[in-house]
């Protein structure tokens, strides 16, 4: 074989080998697409009754959180001593 041959090869090699990534990302992408318009999407979680009262007073922090927050934090750094 000689050089000429041999870059030919690679050539047609190189060149397959792009066309057919190039196809299965062409189609890989179609697919993508399709499966985006048939599966809905999802839904945020509805709000619960616990989240809309504690939300009810301006935007401040209830008492009750404060302190479950405050016992957590206590128990957490007497844990890592």
């Amino acid at each position: 074989m000689d050089l000429g041959s041999t870059l030919q090869h690679a050539a047609t090699l190189m060149l397959t080998g792009m066309v057919v990534v190039f196809i299965f990302l062409t189609i890989l992408v179609g697919l993508v697409k399709l499966m985006s318009r048939l599966v809905p999407e999802e839904l945020p979680p509805q709000a619960t009754t616990t989240t809309t009262l504690s939300n009810n007073n301006n935007g401040q922090v209830s008492g009750e959180t404060i302190a479950a927050i405050s016992a957590a934090v206590h128990k957490y750094r007497n844990r890592q001593r």
